[in-house]
């Protein structure tokens, strides 16, 4: 009979939790179940206003109890839809909302809420969470995380692959055929959050569906060239970032910088191609030998996005993880099962040449049941 492990995910966008059910007896994950559970309008409002501020520690345990509960629902939701009985999974891995991310400094640190305690007493089933921290209390970046499970589903020695999962925030993995030379990997920068904030003030949609919205405007030479400017395009590997950097007000002080007006259909256009040019440039810049990019993450399904990437990649084939059995929506959800699964096993779930860690470590704190 399979052991099961749940991952949940949510991410950069703060719009759903992800909730997957998978087995992991063989080398490619077997989705069995998942579940998409919308974050409530209130709530997701509430986040965005703690990301990266000062916030009373009331406000922040009541978030983090909120989350918990959420959390736990998800995980009941798929439970019941699927029909498994909670003591045919293992362990849940939960990643938790990142309300703040800051790997460089004196003290780094990225803290993740969503209270595991609850998680793991409602649903009685052995829950992983907080798996940045041991990385970087290791020296290391505390992210990406998911390159690991990225080597050990996609890596093959016939064909070098570049993983991009596009988010929130948008990082790459590099895998090497060459099972000499080392993963590589970081955040390359904006994904969808700046496009989904712009669009959100504009016309009060979360999202820009298909990239409608920037394949109607032109992009914004001028504008593109002071965003490319930023100090995080030209930091060297490993690096990490989130939307404490990239954020609407990030983008307001480069639109009063720029001086002249520009229509907002422009400025999402601009947007669109930042996160292309940024992913692309960084594929080029670490990746040039690669015989195709592996896209996830929710901005597979930005046509415009995705139609850019491929022209800036030339002759490089730019496909979704589909096209390998994997889900792309659910890529990062299933990575936190494998994670999980990683600290039950006493197994490092973290990869120093990506993270710049000083050795693997053991990645996460267990919440047994």
């Amino acid at each position: 009979m399979p052991e099961y492990y749940i991952g949940l995910m949510s991410g950069t966008s703060m719009d759903a939790v992800d909730a997957v059910l998978v087995n992991l007896d063989t080398r490619v994950p077997v989705l069995r179940h998942q579940l998409n559970a919308p974050v409530p309008g209130n709530l997701r409002t509430r986040l965005t206003a703690v990301q990266g501020k000062a916030v009373t520690l009331s406000h922040l345990s009541e978030l983090d109890v909120r989350l918990g509960h959420m959390f736990a629902d998800a995980v009941e939701g798929l439970l019941q839809q699927s029909g498994i009985a909670a003591k045919s999974v293992r362990a849940i891995g939960s990643h938790g909302q990142t309300i703040y991310h800051r790997p460089a400094g004196p003290f780094p640190t990225s803290i993740q809420i969503g209270d595991p305690n609850i998680i793991a007493e409602r649903t009685g089933i052995t829950t992983v969470a907080d798996f940045r921290r041991r990385d970087m209390a290791a020296g290391g970046q505390g992210a990406p995380l998911v390159p690991a499970f990225h080597e050990a589903v996609f890596r093959l020695n016939d064909r070098n692959r570049v993983i991009v999962n596009i988010g929130g925030i948008a990082n790459i993995t590099v895998l090497p055929a060459d099972p000499l030379k080392k993963i590589s990997g970081f955040d390359t920068g904006p994904g969808n959050t700046l496009m989904d904030g712009w669009i959100k003030k504009q016309q009060r949609k979360n999202k820009d569906d298909s990239g409608r919205w920037a394949a109607s405007g032109e992009v914004d030479e001028g504008l593109l060239g002071k965003m490319l400017k930023d100090a995080y395009f030209r930091k060297a590997a490993p690096k990490s970032t989130g939307r404490e950097y990239f954020n609407p007000a990030w983008l307001d002080k480069l639109l009063k910088r720029h001086k002249q007006r520009i229509p907002a259909k422009h400025v999402q256009a601009t947007l669109c191609e930042l996160t292309a040019r940024s992913i692309s440039d960084a594929i080029h810049d670490y990746a040039s030998n690669a015989d195709e990019v592996l896209v996830c993450g929710g901005g597979v399904h930005n046509l415009s996005l995705m139609l850019r990437l491929q022209m800036l990649m030339d002759d490089i084939r730019v496909v979704s993880t589909e096209e390998f059995n994997t889900d792309p929506d659910y890529v990062e959800a299933i990575a936190f099962a494998w994670l999980a699964k990683q600290t039950l096993e006493h197994r490092a779930g973290n990869i120093p040449s990506v993270t710049g860690a000083r050795h693997g470590v053991i990645l996460g704190g267990i919440y047994d049941c």
